[in-house]
């Protein structure tokens, strides 16, 4: 590369991937399954957030999960499972295309494993597994945008 090369090709990578929190309750298992005479009503949140690291091209890619299980006649809690599952991520990219990558295309690539894990831990608790809906990171990521002029215009 020339000292007048200052076109380097973008790269992002996956340093490592890990389980930073996990926690599961079923407050009310076994008896409120015996008369459960509808499905259940289940939510699903999911959030990203990122943050810097000490080396300005490394960045921790966090993807929050919570998933809620209740009955619908009384309300009452099957399941609440939350996952925190993390990425330390090498991002070599221009600054415009920074947020994106991290906020869409990170999450993309972690949401196979978190979406297992949760999976597994509403089986291992003798639960149908929760299987979660493909997400769409880019529409909730322009949605966060859209949210933020609003904010900002109000």
């Amino acid at each position: 590369m020339t000292k007048n090369d200052t076109n380097q090709t973008p790269s992002v990578q996956i340093i490592s991937q890990y389980i930073k929190d996990l926690s599961f309750e079923a407050p009310n298992l076994p008896h409120i399954l015996g008369d459960l005479k509808s499905a259940p009503a289940i939510t699903v949140d999911i959030d990203v957030r990122v943050n810097k690291t000490d080396n300005p091209k490394m960045f921790s890619v966090d993807l929050h999960i919570k998933g809620t299980a209740k009955r619908p006649d009384d309300n009452r809690e099957i399941f609440i499972c939350e996952l925190l599952y993390g990425a330390l991520v090498a991002a070599d990219v221009p600054a415009e295309h920074l947020e994106p990558v991290l906020i869409v295309q990170i999450p993309h690539m972690l949401f196979p494993y978190a979406r297992a894990i949760v999976a597994n831990i509403t089986r291992e608790a003798g639960l149908p597994p929760l299987q979660i809906n493909p997400v769409d990171f880019a529409m909730l990521y322009h949605k966060k945008l859209k949210n933020q002029e609003n904010n900002k215009s109000n």
